[in-house]
């Protein structure tokens, strides 16, 4: 979709039957609203955010760019004064749908350059929810034909597949400029505004006067939101798509493909050392049937087979396992590739390895792992686990929180443990199936 914002675009009453089911808010204790430029949190959600913040459901706003952009012709704001006064527009705007200058999280990410800072957005929005499961994110509509606002929903739609968020997208370009028919089969929601939010959702977009008003008389400072643009944004509705959370998260997979090894397996101390004491920690010299979930380039993986009947190996990343099958060619190793929980090998395990890969599931995910390998292990089985305990951008778990999900009662107790400032590892195997001391 190609367009101007100083096209005539399409009449209001275009997209009058396009507004889907009402909005439900049960069970959402957190929005979090993703805008590519101030202003688009207002007038995409600016309803929903002053909705929320009266029924003291907590608001996050994630600022992508300042918007320096706009005006790229302007003879009297350089880049960066324009991108500071939008900050300035964007804290009055908040403040008018009832969210403190405080909660909102300027990213600073250059105008008109959010597609080639996904990694970096993808981060910054799952650090604001964390564990989404009682969220909702909010983000620009992917269809909607500007490339930073595109690239903000592919972005917010990685995130909450990451952190389970419910996911909703707005429309800005795409109700000026596109047409009806681009929702076509599409699931969607509105909320209806009445006249106390309708009134401050026009203070929010009148608040960013850099847009709804000329800069000067003098050209290149002309208004970009004029109002047969604003016209969409000052009916009684906000319209939402009911975004489908299964998206294609290849952020592992590019890390594998541009190193042959990224974690450094093969030599740094941390990863020799990891291994060896995990390797120490398994229940009994010899092993029977192995399961790995997360191999990664199967450097544990080959390690395992070594000492075990067989070996079944998961990973989802195509380029990992190319290397696993390389390092495995002559061990009894099967490799599966996909993403757990979904992907599951048949048949019942003597011993589940599960080494640096919780945290990079969803918290829904790492729940369904658990189920799944309760029913997979055998009744005198054991779980290794062991992973990494610093931060991990870009996802909301973390060690301890993969472990806390391991405590479980269908599966064995702890056995053994082992924690220190990098790594935290524990055994879990029922007492009788240990192996007996002896000299």
């Amino acid at each position: 979709m190609t367009f101007r914002h100083d096209d005539a675009g399409i009449p209001v009453d275009a997209w009058a039957g396009m507004i889907g089911d009402p909005l439900d808010l049960a069970g959402v204790a957190r929005v979090v609203v993703v805008a590519a430029h101030p202003d688009d949190e207002s007038l995409g959600a600016g309803g929903l955010m002053l909705r929320c913040a009266r029924l003291g459901i907590a608001v996050d706003v994630v600022l992508l760019t300042d918007g320096e952009a706009s005006h790229p012709r302007s003879p009297t704001l350089g880049s960066a004064a324009l991108g500071a006064r939008r900050r300035v527009e964007s804290v009055a705007a908040a403040a008018a749908l009832g969210v403190d200058a405080d909660r909102l999280h300027h990213l600073g990410i250059a105008d008109g350059a959010v597609a080639d800072a996904q990694d970096e957005v993808v981060a910054a929005i799952v650090g604001v929810v964390g564990d989404g499961r009682d969220a909702l994110l909010v983000a620009p509509c992917r269809l909607d034909g500007h490339p930073d606002h595109e690239a903000a929903g592919r972005a917010a739609a990685v995130a909450a597949a990451r952190t389970d968020a419910r996911l909703l997208e707005y429309p800005i370009w795409l109700l000026h400029a596109g047409s009806a028919d681009a929702l076509d089969g599409l699931a969607l929601s509105h909320l209806a505004l009445d006249a106390d939010e309708r009134t401050s959702k026009d203070v929010a977009i009148a608040a960013h006067e850099s847009q709804v008003r000329p800069l000067s008389a003098a050209e290149g400072d002309e208004v970009l939101l004029g109002e047969h643009v604003l016209a969409h944004f000052r009916t009684d509705v906000e319209r939402f798509v009911v975004a489908d959370a299964a998206v294609d998260d290849d952020r592992l997979d590019r890390l594998h493909a541009a190193e042959d090894e990224p974690w450094g397996a093969d030599e740094r101390w941390y990863e020799l050392r990891k291994r060896a004491l995990l390797l120490a920690m398994l229940p009994a010299e010899r092993l029977g049937r192995v399961l790995e979930v997360g191999c990664s380039t199967g450097v544990t993986t080959a390690a395992l087979a070594r000492r075990a009947d067989a070996v079944v190996a998961i990973d989802s990343s195509p380029a990992a396992l190319a290397r696993a099958a390389e390092r495995s060619r002559e061990l009894p190793v099967t490799l599966l590739r996909g993403a757990v929980p979904a992907t599951w090998p048949e048949g019942a395990f003597d011993l589940v390895v599960v080494s640096e890969v919780g945290y990079f599931l969803s918290p829904a995910a790492l729940a369904g792992l658990v189920d799944r390998v309760a029913s997979s292990l055998r009744p005198d089985g054991a779980v290794v686990l062991c992973h990494w305990r610093h931060p991990v951008r870009g996802w909301p778990l973390d060690a301890d929180a993969v472990h806390a999900a391991f405590d479980d009662d269908r599966l064995p107790p702890r056995a053994a443990a082992y924690v220190d400032a990098d790594v935290r590892m524990e055994l879990r195997a029922v007492p009788a199936s240990m192996p007996p001391a002896g000299r």
